[in-house]
């Protein structure tokens, strides 16, 4: 079992490195698809990205684990 510190810097690091996937991605991908993005838009939807990402990231497991104590006998793996 980790730590909570080893959690919270886990966490972060896994937090930036999205976020800096997200900017890279869409640098070189945005131009091949025809969209002109300012680099501060740019920034403003990386910060979208990792906003949903945080939001998924915490809903998802409490969803599958109410859904699961709710009886369901189902394997979903």
């Amino acid at each position: 079992m980790q730590s909570r510190r080893h959690s919270l810097i886990e966490a972060i690091t896994n937090i930036v490195v999205g976020y800096l996937l997200a900017i890279i991605t869409q640098i070189i991908v945005f131009p091949r698809f025809g969209i002109q993005a300012t680099l501060s838009e740019t920034l403003a939807i990386g910060m979208i990205f990792v906003g949903l990402s945080l939001l998924r990231s915490y809903a998802l497991p409490g969803f599958l684990c109410a859904l699961y104590k709710k009886g369901t006998s189902r394997s979903w793996f």
